[in-house]
């Protein structure tokens, strides 16, 4: 998985750094989850995996090449201040569920 950096815009207004990105993804065939995406943008950035938000990924049909928008904040308060709801849980990790105790 390949990611390249299109378009980087500071909203000073908002305090966070809005990215449009590729990724190519010719060695896994499908689309890569969301939280490998965000983790590896992250690392390119040089920002905390958790300051990092992705609206949105998209695959252009035919291709190996998705087209995403994420939202880079300054501080987790102002992102999850202007970030909708829906956009945050999409951006967490699963959690695992418990084992409950065998009787």
């Amino acid at each position: 998985m390949e990611i390249r950096i299109l378009a980087e815009n500071d909203n000073v207004l908002l305090k966070r750094k809005e990215v449009v990105f590729q990724v190519d993804h010719n060695q896994t065939g499908s689309t890569p989850p969301r939280l490998e995406v965000k983790n590896a943008l992250a690392k390119l950035l040089r920002k905390d995996a958790n300051l990092v938000f992705i609206k949105k990924l998209e695959t252009k049909t035919g291709t190996h090449t998705a087209i995403g928008v994420a939202n880079v904040y300054d501080s987790i308060e102002q992102a999850r201040l202007i970030e909708p709801k829906y956009i945050v849980d999409r951006n967490i990790p699963p959690e695992k569920p418990k084992e409950e105790g065998k009787e």
